[in-house]
């Protein structure tokens, strides 16, 4: 029997990392796949190579700097919004939308993992992340599984486990693979690529929505567990 190949997109977030445990308990082989587009939390890669090590998974960020000159989101290095402004073209969205990001990203790991021999790919996107993000949603994802698939002849299966879980249930499932305190200390969420200071839920400057959203979604996990 041929082996079980899983591409994870991997940033060393807490999602993309509960993932990655995630897949390598489901799959016999675990490649992961970053990438470099100029992020205003650029530490988030140093991070994911850290993470890859101690997870003994081979990592790959592949470069993708152009994605500046196409698109604005206050989440690029050098941009003057504010991370929870509004966006400026999605105004029902935060400014640290990237928009066309997630396709992007799934495009390019489909790729690699044809190339590598994969037929699963595994994401950390979720419908119930705070700002609604409308490539973090499910018929987002069939569709560009069914196109992508499509355009190359290939079956490559698109993974979500984490698409209807909250943050709080993340922690919960960290916690059962045992690698809680991996997720704690390890993992950057933080949209201002703050590691300066520790918080009981992680590192971040506890003020942008993604460290709202983990700060919240950790107190939850922990009144779950009284």
């Amino acid at each position: 029997m041929m082996p079980k190949k899983c591409v994870v997109s991997f940033s060393g977030g807490q999602d993309s990392t509960t993932v990655a445990l995630w897949a390598k308990k489901e799959f016999d082989s675990v490649s992961l796949v970053g990438f470099d587009y100029r992020q205003k939390h650029h530490i988030e890669l140093d991070q994911a190579k850290h993470i890859a090590q101690k997870l003994a998974l081979p990592l790959h960020i592949i470069c993708i700097d152009f994605f500046a000159q196409i698109t604005q989101s206050a989440l690029l290095q050098h941009s003057p919004t504010a991370i929870n402004a509004p966006h400026h073209t999605h105004s029902n969205l935060p400014a640290s939308f990237v928009p066309n990001r997630n396709a992007l990203f799934i495009t390019i790991a489909h790729s690699f993992a044809q190339n590598i021999g994969a037929t699963h790919l595994a994401l950390g996107v979720s419908e119930e992340d705070y700002s609604g993000y409308p490539d973090c949603r499910e018929d987002f994802i069939q569709k560009i599984q069914d196109t992508l698939n499509t355009g190359s002849g290939a079956n490559i299966c698109i993974h979500t486990p984490l698409m209807h879980m909250s943050k709080a249930q993340e922690f919960k499932m960290a916690a059962d693979f045992g690698a809680l305190d991996l997720v704690l200390e390890d993992t950057h969420t933080c949209y201002e690529g703050v590691r300066e200071k520790r918080h009981p839920w992680g590192y971040g400057c506890g003020i942008c929505n993604a460290c709202k959203l983990r700060k919240n979604a950790y107190e939850k996990y922990l009144a779950s567990l009284a």
